[in-house]
Protein backbone atom coordinates (compact mmCIF):
# COMPACT_ATOMS: atom_id res chain seq x y z
CA UNK A 1 0.00 0.00 0.00
CA UNK A 2 2.60 2.46 0.84
CA UNK A 3 4.34 1.46 -1.94
CA UNK A 4 1.44 2.37 -4.51
CA UNK A 5 1.54 5.40 -2.80
CA UNK A 6 4.82 6.63 -3.41
CA UNK A 7 4.40 5.95 -6.92
CA UNK A 8 1.74 7.98 -7.02
CA UNK A 9 3.28 10.98 -5.26
CA UNK A 10 6.27 10.29 -7.77
CA UNK A 11 4.14 10.37 -10.95
CA UNK A 12 2.39 13.80 -9.14
CA UNK A 13 5.73 15.10 -8.54
CA UNK A 14 7.49 14.71 -11.88
CA UNK A 15 8.25 17.81 -13.58
CA UNK A 16 8.31 19.10 -17.00
CA UNK A 17 11.66 17.59 -17.59
CA UNK A 18 10.71 14.79 -16.28
CA UNK A 19 7.93 14.03 -18.57
CA UNK A 20 10.41 14.66 -21.53
CA UNK A 21 12.76 12.07 -20.35
CA UNK A 22 9.89 9.77 -19.85
CA UNK A 23 8.82 9.79 -23.27
CA UNK A 24 11.99 9.91 -24.83
CA UNK A 25 12.77 6.27 -23.45
CA UNK A 26 8.89 5.34 -24.80
CA UNK A 27 9.98 6.33 -28.17
CA UNK A 28 13.67 4.72 -27.75
CA UNK A 29 11.40 1.51 -27.44
CA UNK A 30 9.12 1.78 -29.78
CA UNK A 31 12.32 2.99 -32.24
CA UNK A 32 13.78 0.24 -31.19
CA UNK A 33 11.15 -2.40 -32.09
CA UNK A 34 10.31 -0.66 -35.39
CA UNK A 35 14.19 -1.47 -36.55
CA UNK A 36 14.36 -4.83 -35.45
CA UNK A 37 11.42 -5.45 -37.53
CA UNK A 38 12.45 -3.36 -39.89
CA UNK A 39 15.35 -5.64 -40.25
CA UNK A 40 12.99 -9.08 -40.34
CA UNK A 41 11.42 -7.16 -43.76
CA UNK A 42 14.65 -6.39 -44.98
CA UNK A 43 16.08 -10.21 -45.09
CA UNK A 44 12.21 -11.03 -46.45
CA UNK A 45 13.22 -9.05 -49.72
CA UNK A 46 11.28 -11.70 -52.47
CA UNK A 47 8.26 -11.91 -50.65
CA UNK A 48 8.00 -7.88 -49.90
CA UNK A 49 8.26 -6.98 -53.16
CA UNK A 50 7.23 -10.13 -55.54
CA UNK A 51 4.05 -10.94 -53.33
CA UNK A 52 3.18 -7.80 -51.65
CA UNK A 53 4.27 -4.25 -52.89
CA UNK A 54 4.03 -5.64 -56.86
CA UNK A 55 1.07 -7.90 -55.80
CA UNK A 56 -1.29 -5.49 -56.89
CA UNK A 57 0.48 -4.43 -60.53
CA UNK A 58 -0.45 -7.97 -61.56
CA UNK A 59 -3.91 -8.99 -63.44
CA UNK A 60 -4.63 -11.99 -61.15
CA UNK A 61 -4.82 -9.52 -57.97
CA UNK A 62 -7.77 -10.81 -55.82
CA UNK A 63 -9.75 -7.03 -56.34
CA UNK A 64 -9.54 -7.20 -60.30
CA UNK A 65 -11.26 -10.36 -60.39
CA UNK A 66 -13.78 -9.04 -57.32
CA UNK A 67 -14.46 -6.11 -59.54
CA UNK A 68 -14.49 -7.59 -62.91
CA UNK A 69 -17.20 -10.17 -61.74
CA UNK A 70 -19.42 -7.64 -60.36
CA UNK A 71 -18.70 -5.31 -63.14
CA UNK A 72 -20.17 -8.25 -65.12
CA UNK A 73 -22.55 -9.24 -62.63
CA UNK A 74 -24.59 -5.89 -62.88
CA UNK A 75 -24.25 -5.38 -66.46
CA UNK A 76 -21.06 -2.97 -67.34
CA UNK A 77 -19.41 -6.01 -69.25
CA UNK A 78 -15.61 -5.38 -68.73
CA UNK A 79 -15.03 -2.16 -67.37
CA UNK A 80 -13.54 -2.91 -64.17
CA UNK A 81 -11.90 -5.82 -65.74
CA UNK A 82 -7.69 -5.57 -65.74
CA UNK A 83 -6.13 -7.74 -67.86
CA UNK A 84 -2.99 -6.84 -67.88
CA UNK A 85 -0.46 -4.52 -66.68
CA UNK A 86 0.23 -1.31 -68.78
CA UNK A 87 3.05 -0.26 -67.77
CA UNK A 88 6.71 -1.36 -66.65
CA UNK A 89 8.71 -0.26 -63.28
CA UNK A 90 12.28 1.20 -63.55
CA UNK A 91 14.87 2.09 -61.19
CA UNK A 92 17.15 5.38 -63.02
CA UNK A 93 19.56 6.32 -60.12
CA UNK A 94 22.05 4.39 -58.66
CA UNK A 95 20.60 4.35 -55.30
CA UNK A 96 17.14 3.75 -56.47
CA UNK A 97 16.22 -0.13 -55.76
CA UNK A 98 18.47 0.25 -52.53
CA UNK A 99 16.35 3.05 -51.43
CA UNK A 100 13.48 1.75 -52.02
CA UNK A 101 14.22 -1.55 -49.86
CA UNK A 102 15.25 0.44 -47.40
CA UNK A 103 12.30 2.44 -47.22
CA UNK A 104 9.97 -0.24 -47.61
CA UNK A 105 11.19 -2.33 -44.91
CA UNK A 106 10.99 0.75 -42.57
CA UNK A 107 7.04 1.30 -43.60
CA UNK A 108 6.88 -2.53 -43.27
CA UNK A 109 8.67 -2.76 -39.51
CA UNK A 110 6.25 0.72 -38.65
CA UNK A 111 3.06 -1.03 -39.46
CA UNK A 112 3.88 -4.50 -37.94
CA UNK A 113 4.98 -3.23 -34.86
CA UNK A 114 1.84 -0.48 -34.72
CA UNK A 115 0.72 -2.35 -31.96
CA UNK A 116 3.60 -2.16 -29.43
CA UNK A 117 4.20 1.88 -30.91
CA UNK A 118 0.31 2.38 -29.62
CA UNK A 119 1.63 0.28 -26.48
CA UNK A 120 4.62 2.48 -25.57
CA UNK A 121 1.99 5.58 -26.30
CA UNK A 122 -0.81 4.20 -23.51
CA UNK A 123 2.17 3.81 -21.14
CA UNK A 124 2.75 7.31 -21.40
CA UNK A 125 -0.36 8.65 -20.80
CA UNK A 126 -1.70 6.60 -18.50
CA UNK A 127 0.04 7.06 -15.55
CA UNK A 128 -2.26 10.73 -15.56
CA UNK A 129 -5.84 8.71 -16.10
CA UNK A 130 -8.06 8.19 -13.26
CA UNK A 131 -8.02 3.94 -12.02
CA UNK A 132 -11.74 3.94 -13.47
CA UNK A 133 -10.64 5.41 -16.95
CA UNK A 134 -7.23 3.05 -16.84
CA UNK A 135 -9.80 -0.04 -16.55
CA UNK A 136 -12.05 1.75 -19.06
CA UNK A 137 -9.26 1.75 -22.07
CA UNK A 138 -7.18 -1.53 -21.41
CA UNK A 139 -8.91 -2.52 -25.03
CA UNK A 140 -7.79 0.91 -26.28
CA UNK A 141 -4.30 -1.22 -27.85
CA UNK A 142 -6.54 -3.84 -29.18
CA UNK A 143 -9.33 -1.40 -30.98
CA UNK A 144 -6.30 0.74 -31.60
CA UNK A 145 -4.38 -1.78 -33.46
CA UNK A 146 -7.57 -3.31 -35.54
CA UNK A 147 -8.93 -0.47 -36.31
CA UNK A 148 -5.27 0.49 -37.80
CA UNK A 149 -4.56 -3.03 -39.67
CA UNK A 150 -8.25 -2.95 -41.05
CA UNK A 151 -7.06 0.77 -43.07
CA UNK A 152 -3.90 -1.06 -44.07
CA UNK A 153 -6.00 -3.58 -45.74
CA UNK A 154 -8.61 -1.34 -47.07
CA UNK A 155 -5.48 0.78 -48.45
CA UNK A 156 -4.09 -2.35 -49.92
CA UNK A 157 -6.91 -4.21 -51.24
CA UNK A 158 -8.96 -1.16 -52.52
CA UNK A 159 -7.47 2.21 -52.51
CA UNK A 160 -4.01 0.68 -54.51
CA UNK A 161 -5.42 -1.47 -57.20
CA UNK A 162 -8.17 1.29 -58.17
CA UNK A 163 -5.11 3.90 -58.42
CA UNK A 164 -3.07 1.19 -59.85
CA UNK A 165 -5.08 0.47 -62.67
CA UNK A 166 -6.60 3.73 -63.43
CA UNK A 167 -2.76 5.74 -63.42
CA UNK A 168 -1.20 2.80 -64.88
CA UNK A 169 -3.32 2.18 -67.90
CA UNK A 170 -4.11 5.99 -68.02
CA UNK A 171 -2.52 7.45 -71.32
CA UNK A 172 -2.57 10.74 -73.43
CA UNK A 173 -1.10 9.84 -76.69
CA UNK A 174 -0.45 6.45 -77.94
CA UNK A 175 3.29 8.38 -78.29
CA UNK A 176 3.38 7.97 -75.01
CA UNK A 177 4.38 4.97 -72.95
CA UNK A 178 4.35 4.69 -69.09
CA UNK A 179 7.64 3.48 -67.69
CA UNK A 180 7.13 4.53 -64.19
CA UNK A 181 10.54 4.79 -61.86
CA UNK A 182 10.02 2.65 -58.88
CA UNK A 183 10.21 5.36 -56.19
CA UNK A 184 6.80 6.96 -57.92
CA UNK A 185 5.13 3.24 -57.74
CA UNK A 186 6.37 2.39 -54.14
CA UNK A 187 5.10 6.39 -52.94
CA UNK A 188 1.41 5.23 -54.40
CA UNK A 189 1.12 2.24 -52.25
CA UNK A 190 3.13 3.66 -49.23
CA UNK A 191 0.97 6.50 -49.27
CA UNK A 192 -2.93 4.22 -49.25
CA UNK A 193 -1.77 2.00 -47.32
CA UNK A 194 -0.29 4.50 -44.92
CA UNK A 195 -2.69 7.25 -45.06
CA UNK A 196 -5.88 4.39 -45.41
CA UNK A 197 -4.31 3.05 -41.88
CA UNK A 198 -4.70 6.28 -40.11
CA UNK A 199 -7.82 7.50 -41.71
CA UNK A 200 -9.17 4.62 -40.32
CA UNK A 201 -8.18 5.54 -36.43
CA UNK A 202 -10.65 8.56 -36.86
CA UNK A 203 -12.68 7.16 -34.07
CA UNK A 204 -9.87 6.64 -31.36
CA UNK A 205 -9.06 10.27 -32.01
CA UNK A 206 -12.70 11.53 -31.57
CA UNK A 207 -12.66 9.70 -28.39
CA UNK A 208 -9.81 11.80 -27.10
CA UNK A 209 -10.85 15.23 -28.17
CA UNK A 210 -14.57 14.04 -26.58
CA UNK A 211 -12.74 13.19 -23.35
CA UNK A 212 -10.20 16.63 -23.10
CA UNK A 213 -13.75 18.93 -24.50
CA UNK A 214 -13.08 19.75 -27.63
CA UNK A 215 -15.20 17.68 -29.82
CA UNK A 216 -18.96 16.84 -28.85
CA UNK A 217 -21.55 14.99 -30.50
CA UNK A 218 -24.09 18.03 -31.29
CA UNK A 219 -20.46 19.17 -32.93
CA UNK A 220 -20.06 16.46 -35.44
CA UNK A 221 -23.68 16.08 -35.50
CA UNK A 222 -23.88 19.74 -37.13
CA UNK A 223 -20.59 19.49 -39.43
CA UNK A 224 -21.91 16.30 -40.87
CA UNK A 225 -22.69 18.10 -44.21
CA UNK A 226 -18.87 19.47 -44.04
CA UNK A 227 -17.69 16.10 -43.12
CA UNK A 228 -19.30 14.68 -46.36
CA UNK A 229 -17.40 17.65 -48.30
CA UNK A 230 -14.53 16.88 -46.42
CA UNK A 231 -14.52 12.68 -47.54
CA UNK A 232 -15.36 13.49 -50.72
CA UNK A 233 -12.38 15.97 -51.08
CA UNK A 234 -10.01 13.38 -49.45
CA UNK A 235 -11.54 10.26 -51.88
CA UNK A 236 -11.11 12.45 -54.67
CA UNK A 237 -6.58 13.08 -53.05
CA UNK A 238 -6.17 9.56 -53.03
CA UNK A 239 -8.77 7.98 -55.41
CA UNK A 240 -8.48 8.18 -59.12
CA UNK A 241 -10.62 10.27 -60.46
CA UNK A 242 -13.57 8.91 -61.22
CA UNK A 243 -16.98 8.26 -59.43
CA UNK A 244 -16.77 4.88 -58.59
CA UNK A 245 -13.32 4.73 -57.24
CA UNK A 246 -14.21 7.40 -54.76
CA UNK A 247 -17.35 6.43 -53.64
CA UNK A 248 -15.53 2.63 -52.53
CA UNK A 249 -13.26 5.03 -50.60
CA UNK A 250 -16.06 7.30 -49.32
CA UNK A 251 -18.76 4.69 -48.09
CA UNK A 252 -16.34 3.34 -45.27
CA UNK A 253 -15.39 6.54 -43.84
CA UNK A 254 -18.57 7.81 -43.73
CA UNK A 255 -19.44 4.78 -41.61
CA UNK A 256 -16.69 5.53 -39.94
CA UNK A 257 -17.15 9.12 -38.86
CA UNK A 258 -21.11 8.02 -37.68
CA UNK A 259 -19.82 5.47 -35.14
CA UNK A 260 -17.43 8.59 -34.24
CA UNK A 261 -20.48 10.34 -33.58
CA UNK A 262 -21.91 7.08 -31.25
CA UNK A 263 -18.42 6.97 -29.59
CA UNK A 264 -18.43 10.83 -28.53
CA UNK A 265 -21.88 10.50 -27.31
CA UNK A 266 -21.03 7.78 -25.54
CA UNK A 267 -18.14 9.45 -23.67
CA UNK A 268 -20.26 12.54 -22.98
CA UNK A 269 -22.88 10.39 -21.05
CA UNK A 270 -20.53 9.15 -18.57
CA UNK A 271 -18.62 12.16 -17.77
CA UNK A 272 -22.36 13.35 -16.96
CA UNK A 273 -23.53 10.03 -15.31
CA UNK A 274 -19.55 10.87 -13.07
CA UNK A 275 -20.80 14.87 -12.25
CA UNK A 276 -23.75 13.66 -11.24
CA UNK A 277 -22.68 11.55 -9.06
CA UNK A 278 -19.82 14.00 -7.34
CA UNK A 279 -22.93 16.29 -7.01
CA UNK A 280 -24.77 13.56 -4.88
Amino acid sequence: MSKTLKNKNSEKEMSFLDHLEDLRWHLIRATGVVLALSVVAFLAKDFIFDVLIFGPKNPDFPTYKLLCRLANTIGLEDSFCFTESQFRIQSRTMSGQFSAHIWTSIMTGFIVGFPYVIYEFWKFISPGMRSNERSNSRFFIVIASFLFFLGVLFGYYVVTPLSINFLGSYRVSDQVFNDFDLSSYIGLVRASVLASGLIFELPIIIYFLTKVGIVTPKLLRTYRKFALVGVLILSAIITPPDIASQVIVSVPVLILYEISIFISAAVVRKQRKREKAHVK
